[in-house]
């Protein structure tokens, strides 16, 4: 009843804001720990097969991400080509070397053999492309290789 307690002066009760910037740092880190950030931004276009057989690998630390596709709309100025997309810039077909040797640097050496090259290849992209990527990757012996798809059944998808 004491915080009821009408004010003379006003007539409007008094209310305690000691808990607000309790409140408000809650907020603060519950936006902190779940906000994911993304570590490439993705400027070809996503629009990836389906497939019914999908599995999640688990650790995410030793994955290097090499795109495939037709630039989006965003992304005009690169033309309307199938082009590769290593981390934030559009790249070349023999970039893919140097970009598998700096990926390799940045982690522990007893992580090289374990690093798996994760490929996200438009629908669209012609089976030409992808196989110039995967023989680059054969001469860089990163041999593991997985294929980043959508959920669902391949066969409705023709």
């Amino acid at each position: 009843m004491k915080l009821l307690k009408r004010n003379k002066k006003d007539g409007s009760p008094t209310i305690s804001t000691a808990s607000l910037p309790d409140i408000v740092f809650m907020l603060l880190f519950f936006f902190m720990v779940s906000t994911v950030t993304r570590k490439d931004t993705i400027m070809v276009s996503n629009n990836l097969p389906k497939a019914d057989q999908i599995e999640v690998l688990g650790k995410r630390d030793p994955i290097m991400y090499i795109y495939v596709g037709v630039p989006s709309s965003r992304y005009n100025y690169a033309g309307s080509q199938t082009t590769i997309q290593l981390n934030d810039r559009f790249s070349k077909i023999e970039d893919i070397p140097a970009f598998i040797m700096s990926e390799r640097s940045k982690k522990d050496e007893q992580l090289h053999n374990q690093m798996i090259t994760a490929l996200k290849i438009v629908e669209q992209t012609k089976m030409g492309i992808v196989t110039e990527v995967k023989k680059q990757l054969r001469e860089m012996n990163a041999l593991k290789i997985n294929y980043i798809t959508k959920k669902g059944n391949m066969i409705s998808s023709f």
